[in-house]
């Protein structure tokens, strides 16, 4: 087997990749002669074309085809080893991602804690519902609301969540008592379409789901929107517990219905157990199991 810089595969996969030798120049940020010559090497040394040329236009050979899939897997692994073994392993940035409603309404409270316990941790959170995607970021982790099945990360259950309306004290008052899910439907419900409700309308019945308030798509303006007294609320007790404990929302109706997903702490594998990594997991899971399930 021929012996090829490391240097010639990344350039050929920046070419590659782009079907461009100027684009795999400037990724590189090297001149596009250096480019030609470097694939040139490289075809000499596999004594076989990578690319046709057309002109400007380019296009891969059935050789190059087959070696591009390869070298993109054995750069992406070795960037991740590099990652690993470079950083600072117990302390320094931790970089994770969440969903803005569960930093919001779940840990911000609590985050208090978490620096005076790791101080030595420079937590960042990036509060984004996009899922991130490991390969072409520096997350170190991530908290997810699934089934806990996605390809590449290794997943850990953090909190189960439930179903549940809420409004305020005030509008209580004023609508008069909620006795049954009968009574609920008779009120337009606050909730962002999302198939996070299935489950309770599923066991409450679909037709709820017509009388829906269309006007906010974003949970935490529903729940702002339900404090000030504009509705009653579809929400996860995950996100209002604290202001039920608080007075600032109340149950109309007592009824729960488990979601269909919980809660993860997802890594990828060569991050999963990593010092500083654990420590945030083991510390979030530890204020989890402490979160009080609802009557």
């Amino acid at each position: 087997m021929p012996s090829i810089p490391l240097n010639a595969l990344r350039t050929f996969e920046a070419v590659a990749s782009r079907l461009s030798f100027a684009k795999g120049a400037a990724a590189l940020n090297v001149s596009p002669a250096a480019v030609s010559s470097q694939i040139r090497s490289l075809e000499q040394r596999l004594n076989q074309p990578l690319f046709h040329r057309h002109g400007r236009h380019i296009t891969l050979t059935e050789t190059g085809r087959k070696l591009l899939p390869g070298v993109q897997r054995g750069l992406t692994e070795l960037r991740q080893a590099l990652q690993t073994v470079s950083q600072d392993r117990s302390e320094g940035v931790l970089n994770v991602s969440m969903m803005p409603t569960f930093l919001q309404k779940w840990l911000m409270p609590r985050l208090t804690d978490f620096y005076n316990v790791h101080p030595q941790i420079d937590l960042r959170i990036n509060a984004d519902n996009t899922q991130v995607n490991f390969e072409h970021s520096d997350f170190h982790a991530a908290i997810r609301f699934g089934t806990g099945k996605w390809p590449g990360v290794k997943a850990g259950k953090m909190l189960d969540d439930w179903i549940l309306p809420v409004c305020s004290p005030r509008l209580l008052k004023e609508i008069g008592p909620v006795q049954s899910n009968d009574d609920l439907q008779k009120h337009d419900l606050l909730f962002v379409e999302s198939e996070v409700w299935d489950a309770w309308f599923r066991v409450l019945g679909e037709s709820g789901r017509e009388s829906r308030w269309p006007l906010l798509n974003d949970s935490l303006s529903i729940l702002m929107a339900a404090e000030q007294g504009q509705g009653i609320a579809l929400s996860r007790w995950s996100l209002v517990a604290r202001d039920i404990g608080a007075g600032r929302l109340v149950r109309p109706l007592d009824t729960v219905v488990r979601t269909d997903w919980s809660y993860y702490f997802v890594a990828p594998p060569h991050y999963y157990d990593l010092p500083k990594v654990a420590a945030f997991r083991d510390w979030i899971m530890d204020h989890c199991e402490r979160f009080e399930r609802p009557d």
